[in-house]
């Protein structure tokens, strides 16, 4: 194995010519050797998609090199390499200023990249439609929704812009208000108050009880409407207020007094009236314009599916 020609630039491939001195060895093997920067485990996946060639050939990964090979590989970026790449997503922007915007984030929208998710999010999307923002620490997000929550989130077009609205969301003055579609009837209104971490036994959940580092945690809740579906199941529509901002924050907090959402099967919620997702749309927010230090206010209705849902319920007042 005495050669190697670096070709990746304009898609071109690495060479690698095989000494006529060289023993017969797994092509996995062999390249593990010639290119020691990257992972055995990675150089595999590449064979499989096809980016590694011998003498012009696809081949297996247990395929045997033998001495005057010629093997080519086109190296593949690590998924976690294109998270901040520029996506043309569209976006739904509720208002704009030259400090920041607001959007009405669809369903099935990743805010930011992450494990499972390096491309395709809101961030991508921002960097394709505001290529300033490269500039900007995270891009300008300054508060998220999950994956399949919906509504109004402020992204910062500036340094100064986010820096601000960050500070904002520390001193607990933006006010973020959201409309949920939970199971059971829930009464009144109060503030729950418990810490939220990591659920040590499920990864993907978050947990009010022996979680992984919780942090204080505080939704202050109002019960909108009670009704009930088919054959008696009882639905609660409720106001939700958020003073911190935990991942999964109402989901987990409702889901702890007995009242997960509709839909939310992470936190034992249920497909009921069709809900295909959690009903969760942030309705609501205001914040303090940068700028003019003036409070704004936006609203958004929910999305077709929440009102689809909302629809096959049998209503009554509280």
């Amino acid at each position: 194995m005495n050669s190697a020609t670096n070709q990746t630039e304009n898609n071109e491939a690495l060479q690698f010519n095989i000494a006529i001195s060289a023993m017969p060895e797994r092509l996995d093997k062999v390249l593990a050797q010639l290119m020691p920067d990257h992972s055995r485990g990675r150089i595999q996946d590449w064979i499989e998609a096809g980016h590694v060639l011998v003498n012009g050939q696809q081949v297996r990964i247990r395929h045997q090199v033998l001495p005057g090979d010629v093997v080519q590989v086109w190296p593949q970026a690590r998924p976690e390499e294109l998270a901040y790449e520029a996506e043309d997503i569209a976006l739904d922007i509720v208002a704009q200023t030259d400090d920041w915007l607001v959007i009405n984030k669809p369903a099935g929208l990743v805010t930011h990249p992450g494990a499972g998710n390096w491309s395709g999010t809101l961030l991508n999307g921002l960097l394709y439609h505001f290529p300033q923002l490269t500039q900007v620490a995270r891009a300008g997000i300054v508060h998220r929704l999950d994956k399949d929550t919906t509504g109004l989130m402020v992204v910062a077009l500036t340094e100064i812009a986010q820096t601000h609205l960050v500070r904002q969301l520390q001193e607990r003055t933006v006010t973020r208000e959201y409309v949920a579609l939970c199971h059971g009837f829930l009464y009144g209104a109060g503030c729950i108050d418990l810490p939220i971490g990591r659920d040590a036994r499920v990864p993907v959940r978050m947990a009010t009880q022996n979680a992984i580092a919780p942090r204080s945690a505080r939704t202050h809740y109002e019960a909108l409407e009670h009704g009930l579906f088919d054959r008696g199941l009882a639905v609660s529509s409720v106001q939700c207020r958020l003073e911190t901002g935990r991942t999964h924050q109402i989901r987990v907090h409702l889901s702890s007094k007995g009242h997960p959402l509709l839909g939310d099967e992470i936190y034992g919620g249920k497909a009921l009236a069709g809900a295909q997702r959690q009903m969760l749309h942030a309705r609501a927010l205001a914040f303090e314009d940068p700028r003019t230090n003036k409070t704004v206010s936006f609203t958004m209705d929910p999305p077709a599916d929440f009102i689809a849902v909302y629809e096959q319920i049998q209503w009554k007042t509280k």
